[in-house]
């Protein structure tokens, strides 16, 4: 220590731990009136070798302030004859020192001593800069005309730097006073500063998200304005707040946190605004917490910065915190929420913000059996099921997550209580690069998606439906042609690609059996999928293309199994289930007003179930229905017959009235080609008479229809 009492301003060290750049106060301005020290530079920035101690270089002897930050190109490196210093002015420019050293006796390092140290100008004129020190990037605002202008400087390990993005912005900066982020903190000038200038933060994501949040300043008392540009999106949403319980000397401006997957928009003691950065177009995924939900218990009342992902300053403490959302809390506000919009966002935030494990999706699937009433504006069964896809699936290959859904939604037209969301559109960032890696060749193709009308990429099941119904009427006329032939070899390699279910697994009976439309729609879905696939991810190739499209199908089948398998762990069923001659008891019940849920979610998004489901479906329905219902539920499709559920039916239950009149009932209702295979296990005069009048109808048909060809004949004779 050569000095005491000093007011640092602003500090750094470099990677190698040999130079330390300070930047300090020599003089207040009452000691400057005091001690007549006019012609004294205030502010002093020093360049100090830390070994041999003492050796000290002046960098600035200025008015104005200096913040300095050495840059950190190469992680670990050890051996670098150079470092390179940012020297950021108050006078708003910022430019960087290249320092050279050279080593000596006993392991020290001083500073080549050949004049002035080579700089170079980085930026002039700015109004805002914010330091991302992860990545080595500085983001600045200039003033341009009547619009101010975002650029982005990347450093690089080659020790050069380049302009790489520019994005016009349609807000007033106040240009009166250079504000900085991330560039050390001094309590004096920041809160004066903070007072005449936005609450501006540029923030990315690992997904080549790129946001920039601001707060503004509204003309109502007790209401909180606030906007995320999310440029890689091309638009800007502006939220409004009313605060439910405002005390004004208690308000400060709203912080914001860099959570990757999301920007957490945060009003101590009043709201928690949790925003998806990856699918911000509907509110519904973004989560608005107000009250002890909103709470954070160590971050109340303080001046917090989001520095780097998942991390928070305390300004006033010093202290540094990693934040992320709490996975139980996350649950706790499922299980207790009573609004659609909070539920939904919870769901997804569950689905695609975690990791998947088996705890974390018995919890959810719970959940949902328990919530299929209540949810009004989505389905809980498609959102869990689609949403867990995705996330699944997009992690194999780049650019997967634009053109797999990534929701059950098309549109939501619901709203967030004491929120008032206006959407613009914006003009997307201009990126000036070439093969550029990581975060920016990411948010390259974010850009790229957008400009070729991103929701049209999204995999539809409008197609798929049309196709499917075509296929199914006329299915006699064209199942030995080759493209069936296709298309039932399709589905055969999703069912080769299931899990191999395990003892635990096979805990609900569910038969791999022949069913015609389930395996046709199995192997359309692989088709139209994969074609939509080759069309975007041509680079892919068709092999890699194949292995995605069959997972993915696959994996859906085994989501619905794996949602059978906790209901029926739930209401403890053995797997003996098929035994008609008792009534179903009340958890038999539940589980097949579940499984109905579960082929509605399926009909609704067009998508297979696994083999066997609607035979255990109708074998509840069995048990469970009284004859009337069931008939009605199978008349509206709701209950499918096949084969293996009625042959079993015939079979066992013996012929007392009321088991007659549910026989003759199902057996009137069997579609042709499967009644000649299954009434054979009848042998009941009903069914007997019943065989001879349909052959005897047949009979008429042909010959009525030989009279019309005789008839048709003898007129053109």
């Amino acid at each position: 220590m050569f000095e005491k009492n000093l007011h640092i301003i602003s500090c750094s060290i470099n990677n190698e731990r040999t130079l330390l750049a300070v930047s300090f106060c020599q003089y207040t301005e009452e000691e400057r009136a005091t001690q007549l020290l006019q012609s004294v530079s205030k502010y002093l920035t020093l360049l100090i070798e830390i070994h041999p101690i003492n050796n000290v270089r002046v960098l600035k002897a200025v008015d104005s302030c200096v913040r300095v930050q050495f840059l950190y190109p190469v992680e670990g490196r050890n051996t670098s004859r150079e470092s390179r210093l940012l020297l950021v002015s108050e006078d708003k420019y910022i430019e960087q020192f290249d320092i050279h050293v050279v080593a000596e006796e006993e392991h020290k390092v001083v500073i080549q001593k050949s004049g002035q140290l080579p700089r170079a100008k980085v930026v002039d004129d700015l109004v805002w800069a914010q330091w991302d020190m992860m990545e080595q990037r500085l983001f600045y605002i200039v003033p341009k005309e009547s619009k101010s202008t975002l650029r982005c400087v990347q450093f690089y390990p080659e020790e050069n730097f380049s302009s790489i993005l520019e994005s016009h912005l349609d807000i007033a900066v106040n240009d009166t006073q250079l504000k900085l982020v991330n560039f050390g903190y001094d309590s004096c000038q920041d809160q004066d500063v903070a007072s005449k200038s936005l609450n501006l933060q540029v923030f990315t994501s690992k997904a080549g998200g790129l946001c920039m949040c601001c707060s503004l300043v509204s003309d109502i008392p007790h209401e909180i304005i606030y906007s995320i540009y999310f440029l890689h999106k091309g638009y800007n949403k502006t939220f409004t707040v009313s605060l439910e319980r405002a005390e004004s000397h208690k308000l400060k401006e709203v912080a914001f946190m860099n959570l990757d997957y999301y920007v957490a928009a945060y009003l101590p003691g009043q709201f928690l605004h949790l925003l998806n950065i990856q699918h911000p177009d509907m509110l519904c995924y973004s989560l608005f917490l107000t009250g002890e939900d909103a709470r954070i218990d160590m971050l109340q009342n303080c001046s917090i910065r989001s520095p780097w992902v998942s991390a928070v300053l305390d300004c006033n403490a010093g202290s540094l915190y990693h934040v992320s959302i709490s996975d139980s809390a996350l649950l706790q506000l499922l299980q207790k929420s009573k609004r659609d919009c909070e539920r939904l966002a919870a769901l997804h935030c569950a689905l695609l913000y975690f990791e998947h494990t088996e705890d974390l999706e018995m919890q959810i699937i719970r959940w949902i059996s328990e919530n299929l009433s209540t949810c009004h504006s989505f389905d809980p069964i498609q959102e869990f099921i689609i949403a867990s896809l995705y996330c699944r699936m997009c992690l194999e290959t780049q650019n997967l997550d634009k053109l797999l859904p990534y929701t059950s939604l098309h549109d939501w037209i619901g709203a967030v209580p004491g929120v008032i969301c206006a959407t613009d559109i914006i003009s997307l960032p201009v990126l000036e690069f070439q093969n550029s890696k990581g975060f920016w060749e990411k948010l390259n193709s974010n850009l790229e998606s957008v400009k070729y009308a991103e929701p049209r990429l999204h995999y539809h099941s409008k197609v798929l439906r049309r196709e499917w119904r075509n296929l199914s009427e006329e299915r006699e006329e064209r199942r030995t042609t080759a493209y069936l032939r296709n298309i039932f070899e399709n589905a055969k390699k999703v069912l080769s690609h299931l899990d191999t279910w395990d003892s635990e697994a096979r805990l609900v009976p569910l038969f791999e059996e022949e069913d015609y439309q389930q395996q046709l729609l199995m192997g359309l879905m692989v088709a139209q999928l994969k074609d939509h696939l080759m069309r975007h991810l041509q680079y892919v190739g068709k092999k890699k293309i194949d292995q995605i499209v069959l997972d993915y199908v696959a994996n859906l089948l085994n989501l619905v199994h794996r949602i059978m398998k906790e209901v029926w762990r739930r209401y403890q069923l053995h797997s003996c289930i098929f035994c008609f001659d008792e009534r179903g008891s009340a958890a038999e019940f539940a589980v097949f007003h579940i499984m109905s849920r579960i082929l509605e979610a399926a009909n609704g998004m067009c998508m297979p179930l696994p083999p066997g489901f609607h035979t255990l479906h109708l074998g509840l329905g069995v048990r469970c229905l009284p004859l009337h219902t069931l008939l009605h539920y199978i008349d509206n499709g709701i209950l499918q017959l096949t084969e293996t559920c009625v042959r079993k039916l015939l079979k066992d239950l013996d012929d007392t009235e009321q088991n007659e009149k549910l026989k003759f009932s199902i057996v009137m209702r069997l579609p042709e080609a499967l009644g000649q295979k299954v009434r054979q296990y009848w042998n009941h005069p009903i069914n007997a008479n019943l065989i001879a009048r349909k052959y005897v109808k047949l009979l008429l048909e042909k010959l009525g229809n030989r009279q019309v060809c005789i008839h048709m004949k003898n007129k053109t004779m």
